[in-house]
């Protein structure tokens, strides 16, 4: 029989925390013997490095108190759906780990050749240095938060650009950043490029990504916050398109 001292040395936790552990029910607190101390055994040292190895898993303590009662089947099965989730985090924390790295790096996200390609296609087609920035941004983030629906996404305007008269409409966008806002041009592009919009894609919002993403309005925003042309083109156009 151990002390409380000796039994949180020997599984690696504090004597705090075994007392935790007492408090919240998951470890029983043994009664005091005829010294005063409480005693532990065996039984006890390994229900208390169950318990830690499921705390260090994640496993809220909660839930580790509701295990002490089931059956060994349904530990077993609690056991294997913890290690799914801990697989799922490790390989969350892979991905983390390596976006860390590619910013050390000064890479947000690598983009494919084609996107490089296209960026190049747009400098060669008259589109300003300002907006083949702007687009550069928006594919990394696009590829770094959405990457199993970038590529769709990129080959969709890539497409677009790819048609001579959408392609001006663009170009009418990025040219119309040094105009005034209540310049009738502004009225008359918005209304065009709404036009198009719903030829290409029927009535509503584009739908970009998901709507849970906020990597559209980030992107919206730093735009509208750019020029106040293109705020009023973007206030515009979701008029006609009702969104």
């Amino acid at each position: 029989m151990i002390t409380i001292g000796q039994l949180a040395r020997y599984v690696g936790v504090s004597i705090k925390t075994v007392r935790v552990y007492h408090a919240k029910g998951l470890l029983p607190e043994p009664d005091r013997d005829a010294s005063g101390y409480r005693r532990y055994g065996a039984d006890d040292a390994i229900d208390l490095i169950k318990i830690r190895t499921l705390a260090e898993a994640g496993v809220p303590l909660a839930r580790i108190r509701d295990l002490r009662s089931a059956t060994d089947e349904e530990f077993q099965q609690a056991l294997r759906e913890i290690d799914g989730e801990l697989t799922a985090r490790i390989r969350g924390l892979l991905a983390t780990q390596g976006r860390l790295r590619r910013l050390a790096a000064g890479r947000l996200a690598p983009l494919p050749a084609e996107v490089g390609a296209y960026l190049e296609d747009l400098d060669r087609w008259g589109f300003t240095p300002r907006w083949v920035d702007l687009q550069r941004d928006l594919w990394i983030l696009v590829f770094a938060t959405h990457p199993d629906r970038a590529i769709t996404l990129f080959h969709d305007q890539a497409e677009i650009l790819a048609d001579p008269a959408l392609r001006q409409l663009f170009l009418g966008y990025d040219h119309a950043y040094d105009l005034d806002a209540d310049d009738p041009r502004v009225d008359d592009l918005a209304r065009r490029i709404a036009e198009a919009h719903r030829e290409r894609y029927g009535p509503g919002e584009l739908p970009l990504l998901d709507a849970g993403s906020e990597i559209p309005g980030l992107i919206q925003g730093t735009v509208n916050a750019s020029s106040p042309a293109w705020r009023r083109l973007d206030t515009l156009i979701r008029g006609h398109l009702d969104v």
